[in-house]
């Protein structure tokens, strides 16, 4: 596994978010969490990248306890997060948002290589290169969210919410795009509201509800659990 999270408890404040929650990626698996607003899916990816310390429990990445490592130290091992909405400097161009993710690289030349490739994955990203970032479309705006994730290469990519706000064609170019991460290699743990989109290339899922795992199960058995399917997929 590249990735392990073990009974995760986490606070916001006195109130408990997280209940002993446990997930687990896999080598070039795309993994989705799914669950209800409030079930605690965003606070999972937080927990797992840094931003809050859980209580207890643990993260393990590639076989390394990384639970209480801060954020930057956790992406510079190659487990990055793009946050659900985009957090992006809309001040700044779109090449220079691209380079604030590459701040951990000390390589102008791998910078730039890294920079490149973003560009060949998101071509509207190098039209746009001298743009302002607050002034691209929302379709836009997540292609660069997730380039400037992909600019530290990342082999875990966590992404949360990718489609929330788009179009239905950006939102199937959105999982074409997904699906295309791991075909390079990179594994994926993805949060996502529309739930039926996030089955289709999912190999794995975990189902959260109020802080607690309460089922997981293969993409075969997720979508053949009548309970997923009525509370999810309206079936």
């Amino acid at each position: 596994m590249i990735l392990e999270a073990k009974n995760l408890v986490t606070y916001y404040g006195k109130a408990q978010a997280l209940r002993d929650v446990s997930l687990s990626v896999g080598e070039g698996q795309i993994v989705t969490l799914l669950g209800a607003n409030g079930a605690g899916k965003t606070t999972t990816l937080m927990t797992i990248s840094g931003v809050i310390r859980p209580k207890s429990g643990s993260v393990t990445y590639q076989g390394r306890d990384i639970t209480n490592l801060r954020p930057a130290s956790i992406v510079n091992l190659g487990l990055a997060h793009c946050p659900e909405g985009r957090a992006l400097f809309p001040d700044m161009s779109v090449a220079d948002n691209l380079e604030m993710g590459a701040y951990l690289q000390k390589g102008k030349q791998e910078i730039q290589a890294q920079l490149e490739h973003v560009y060949q994955r998101f071509p509207r990203l190098a039209e746009r290169r001298k743009q302002m970032a607050g002034s691209l479309s929302g379709g836009e705006q997540q292609m660069l969210a997730i380039g400037r994730a992909l600019m530290s290469r990342p082999q875990l990519l966590m992404l949360d919410e990718p489609s929330l706000g788009l179009s239905p064609l950006l939102v199937e170019q959105m999982f074409e795009i997904i699906l295309d991460i791991r075909k390079e290699g990179t594994s994926v743990l993805l949060v996502e509201q529309n739930v039926a989109a996030a089955l289709e290339v999912a190999d794995y899922g975990f189902v959260l509800e109020t802080g607690r795992m309460v089922f997981s199960g293969s993409q075969k058995e997720l979508m053949g659990n009548d309970q997923i399917r009525s509370a999810y997929l309206g079936k």
